[in-house]
This record gives C-alpha cells, structure tokens and sequence, in this order.
C-alpha cells in the first residue's frame, strides 16, 4: 500500500522525501498509518493533502517530514468537522475547554446556553446564505476566515485582567465591575438566570435617509442650498431670541455698530489661522460675499470652518470687520423635543404616555471594529456579549464598523467569503444567541459606519436593511447614521462619522491671558450642539463621503439630547457638559466616546450606562477588557 501510496502522490505532481530514501521510507510509512487510523485511500489522503498544500501557500511540490505534524492536525480537524455535521448534538471537547475548566486564569469567561466560544474549532463547508436563518451548530469556519492554523489561542485570549474599570463617573451611583472570586462566588449563570428589568420604549426622531437611497448624484446647487439654509436658519434664530437685532450686510462700511451672521471660512487651502479667518454671508442679507474677520478685541473665541457664528461690531473701511463680541452659540431649539406626532414608535409599547415611563436606563455602549487586527475571530465581540448577558441591561448598543474596511485582512482580500456573510454569522448570530438568552425585555440597536466594508459608503448613511427572522425583528433595531432616538423617555443623539478628531485638527482657540487650560474635548463636543448639526464641519476632509443631496435634514440635530455618542479614535471618555455656563439653568448632556472595542492585536474599551432622571444621579463606566 506504500507504493500505492508514492505512486498517487506523483500523478498529482507531489515527491515524497527528495533523494534521501531513508526519509522517503519515513513519510511513506507515517502516510500509511494516517490512512488506517482515519479509514483513507491513498486518493483520499491525496485529496487531503492538496487542500492543506494550497491553504497552507508551502513551497515546492516535494513532501517533507516536516509538514507531518501540520498534515495530521489537519486530517483531525477534517473528521471532527464530519462527526459534527453528522451528529448535530455531539459536542467534542477541545484542548481550550479542557484549560477554561482546569485553569484559574478563564474562570470568569462566561458560556451561555448555546453561545459557543470564538475560539472554538467550527466546521467547513456550509453554504453562506445571505437571509440570517434561526440558529445551527452548522457555522462557517473561522480559520477560513483568519486563516490561521489549529492553534487557536490569540494574543487577545491569553490577557489576564478580562474587564478594569478604566473611569467612573458618579462613583457613588455605580456598581463596581465584578471581581473574579465574586463571580466564582455565584450560582451559575445558565441554571439560575435573572431576568431583566422592564422592557424600555424605544422611539425613534430621525433616521434619515432611508435604506436604498439614491446617492452619489449631489450637485453645485446642492451644496450651495445646504450652506445657505444653514446660515439663513441660524440667522432666524438669532433675530428670533430677541438677544439682537436683524442680521446685516457685514460686508458694508459702516462706523456704527451692527450686528451679522455667517459661517467661518478659511482664506486659503491650510489650517485656519487669526489672520486668515473671512466671514461669509447669506445671500439674503450679504449676496453670499466675504469679508475678513479682525479678533483683536474678541479675548476669547473657539472657530473652525464651517461654524456658523453672530458677530457684533463694525466695518469702517469696508474690506474687515472689527469684532467686538462673538457668538458661537445658535440660540435655543424652537421646540424643546420633535411633536409626538412625528415621533416613530418601533412597537406598540413605545405609545406610552410620558407620565408612565420612568427616566431610568441600564444600557451598555460600544463601537467597533469588533475584532483584534491579527484575525477575524470576533473574540472582542464576544467577551462584550458575555458581560452584557451577566449585566443584562435594557438595552445594547452597538455602533460600527462592525466588518471594518481597515483591517488588514479586509484590506489585502485574504476572506473568502462575502463581507455581508461575515456580518451575518460572526455578528448577527452572536448577537441573535443574545436576544434569545435574556429574552424579550432586552433590545438591541445597530447603527453603521462609513467604514463598514459591507454597507454604502456614503455620509449621512442609512441603516442596514437586514431580513432578521420574526422572533427578533422586535428585539434588533437598525437605524441611520446619524440618528436620534429615545428610550423611557431619555434622548440619545449618535453619529459614528469621527467628527471629533476632525474638529480636533482644525479647531483654533484663544483664552484670557492666566486662565488655565481648559477642556479643550469637552469644548469641541459643545460645538456640535450649539451648531445644530452632527457634522458642522466645511469643507469635510478627505476621504469623508458627504453627500448635500442627503445632508439636508439628515445633520440637524432637531432636540438637544440628553446623551450625545460620539465614537473616536480619540482617547475615550464620559463627560457631563453644559451648552451656555452663563444661564441660570443650563442645559446638561452627557456626552461619551466609548472608544474602540478592539485595538490593534488587544482590547479596547466599552461604556455601562446607568441613566436616572437626570445627570446627577446618572452613573457610567469606561470599562476596558
């Protein structure tokens, strides 16, 4: 059967051992063992081989004793994927169960009824359908994905310390992350489950645009009618406060003091600078023309382009005006919140009265990508599922990019399967486990990215049109990036486009002279409600998809929020902040960057939100894993 054997492998191209015949003897003899023990033929073993040889991308044709070792680990992974097929209600423990129940250091990874590890060996060769069906033990193969060989331990898995506190706000308020002899303390989690608190409303204000919107096709006048709208509303609602007269032309001489609105605009093509800054005007009150800005008697301001401002001076020679006082604050919202008539109810349970729901949230925030860069494991994902269904808040939200176009195995095409595939059975179906598990009183909301591989690439995006399954299309809510919505009657506002880091490098400043720095994040959050718009920002860097056609309506921030997400490359935080420090009752936000789940070969960071009626009784976690 050797000979058998050699002479399969040399039809198909393949010597075995080279020239040494000693060698040769081995790796016969070592192939004819794997035939008996695994019940081959010498074409099977062949086949075999061929399929390891390409994945593995080996050099050369020749066979050598040194791919033995991978070769048989191979063949075991091929007939445990045929038992788990054949006998759907077997489970084969790995070495990784073995470890989790033996060491000290995985006693704190959850496993939930049927969510199975990310490290976990799963089968090949089942069809990827693109409409998310109920759940199988049948899920498509991880190592295709990363492809990496049979070891499964990663540098995300071997981390000692699985979730730190890394920042609390209102300690007092907050329960502390649960330490490892306090969960060996407890019962386990799969016998003796606590259900959730109530089930939250959930209404929606704005998710514009819709799914399958046209895009791409925006014009000069487009862009033209976007800008003019925003400085034509934002005078209105300065001339509307009573706090100043009508704007006008600023752009005239004039030695008497006058008041005007414009958007800053930067004289040139680099950064903005205190000599280069130029007003520009609606084309109702100025003809749309430019004048230059002079700030010496202003002591303190915070500008970038595209910021829409009330200025108060005078312009004596015509071609600068001299600024006496600056505001950057567009003036209250009309209404304080959207009429309820225009209030979009995911279910029945969202028409409650406002007298009935009470003010209080347990949530739990995050933004992608979801996945450490070194493979497609998800294992980030997963460790975050696990400590939502311990915490079992009301509420789950995830915001993109959950298949992210920056990793590099995304990057470089080494996937093969389909982007949407991967989004549905590495994210949807953990996610799908979830819901199942803590049952009917939790939701879910997902809300995309620009750099999810998988969806459009266009700013405002809309949601993700999935074809979920009945039984959760109550429980998984997709909407538009950016949206607003709310639950129990608290207010959340979200864009996932990095606006912040944006505003961060184009943003100038200037304080009094022996004031302290102040908190220069914290001032460029404020900026995005005093503007009335997720991304006040003109032009847009490069490399930003913002479609006008689709901007109108979509950016404005209808309601002041009461927590604002703002997912960033920017380190994370959580911070309580006001929109006008001078008033007698400011308005209070909350607003958080979650950071990113994962980052390079690591973890990231998460947010635990407990929101109470207001924010002084609100708590929060920054969570690092």
């Amino acid at each position: 059967m050797e000979e058998e054997i050699r002479a399969e492998f040399e039809s198909n191209g393949f010597s075995i051992g080279g020239a040494d015949p000693g060698a040769a003897a081995e790796i016969l003899s070592t192939l004819l063992t794997y035939c008996i023990n695994y019940k081959m033929s010498p074409a099977d073993l062949v086949s075999n081989w061929e399929v390891y040889y390409l994945n593995r991308q080996l050099n050369g044709l020749k066979l050598e004793s040194s791919y033995l070792d991978g070769f048989l680990s191979h063949l075991q992974n091929e007939v445990k994927d045929r038992i788990i097929k054949e006998e759907t209600s077997l489970h084969i423990y790995s070495s990784n169960d073995v470890d989790m129940l033996l060491s000290s250091t995985h006693t704190d990874e959850e496993r939930f009824l049927d969510t199975p590890s990310t490290k976990q060996e799963k089968p090949n060769g089942e069809s990827c359908n693109s409409e998310l069906t109920p759940l199988t033990t049948d899920r498509p193969s991880s190592s295709r994905l990363a492809k990496t060989n049979g070891d499964r331990i990663t540098p995300f898995s071997q981390r000692v310390n699985k979730f730190t506190q890394q920042y609390v706000l209102n300690s007092d308020n907050v329960a502390s992350v649960p330490s490892k002899d306090e969960i060996e303390s407890t019962e386990d989690e799969v016998i003796r489950r606590v259900q959730p608190s109530k089930r939250c409303t959930l209404q929606v204000q704005r998710s514009q645009p819709e799914p399958g919107c046209r895009f791409m096709y925006d014009r000069i006048e487009d862009r033209f009618n976007y800008l003019e709208d925003r400085i034509r509303r934002s005078g209105s609602l300065f001339s509307a406060s009573g706090l100043c007269g009508e704007p006008a032309d600023a752009t005239l001489a004039s030695e008497e003091s006058m008041f005007s609105v414009g958007m800053v605009i930067c004289d040139g093509e680099g950064h903005l600078n205190e000599k280069s800054i130029l007003l520009q005007g609606s084309v109702e009150h100025s003809r749309g023309q430019r004048v230059r800005l002079d700030l010496k008697d202003v002591d303190r301001f915070s500008l970038f382009p595209g910021q829409v401002v009330g200025i108060q001076g005078h312009n004596p020679s015509g071609h600068c005006f001299v600024v006496s006082k600056l505001n950057d604050s567009i003036p209250n919202f009309v209404d304080a919140q959207l009429p309820r008539a225009k209030k979009q109810a995911v279910d029945s349970e969202g028409n409650q009265s406002s007298d009935v729901v009470s003010r209080v949230l347990s949530s739990v925030i995050a933004a992608g990508p979801y996945t450490t860069s070194d493979n497609l494991l998800f294992e980030p994902l997963q460790e975050l599922i696990s400590y939502a269904s311990r915490k079992q808040p009301q509420l789950l939200i995830l915001m993109g990019p959950f298949i992210d176009s920056d990793h590099p195995e995304i990057k470089k095409g080494a996937v093969d399967q389909s982007f949407q595939d991967i989004f549905l059975f590495e994210i949807l179906r953990k996610l799908q486990d979830f819901t199942q598990y803590l049952g009917h009183n939790v939701r879910v909301i997902l809300i995309p990215s620009v750099r999810d591989a998988h969806h459009d690439f266009v700013f405002p995006q809309p949601a993700f049109d999935l074809n979920l399954p009945e039984d959760i299309t109550h429980q998984i809510t997709c909407l538009a990036n950016p949206s607003l919505f709310s639950c129990n009657e608290i207010h959340f506002g979200c864009c996932t486009m990095d606006i912040l880091k944006h505003l961060s490098g184009e943003e100038i400043s200037r304080k009094p002279p022996g004031e302290k720095h102040g908190d220069r994040i914290g001032r460029i959050c404020t900026h995005i409600l005093k503007q009335q718009s997720y991304y006040p920002l003109y032009p847009p860097p490069a490399g930003v998809p913002l479609d006008f056609s689709l901007a109108n309506g979509a950016l404005e921030i209808a309601s002041a929020p009461d927590v604002l997400l703002l997912p960033s490359d920017l380190a994370p935080f959580v911070k309580v902040l006001s929109l006008d420090e001078s008033s007698e009752e400011p308005k209070r936000f909350i607003c958080m960057n979650p950071g990113r789940l994962a980052k390079g070969i690591g973890g990231g960071t998460f947010v635990e939100l407990n929101y109470n009626e207001d924010t002084d009784k609100t708590s929060a976690s920054l969570i690092r894993i």
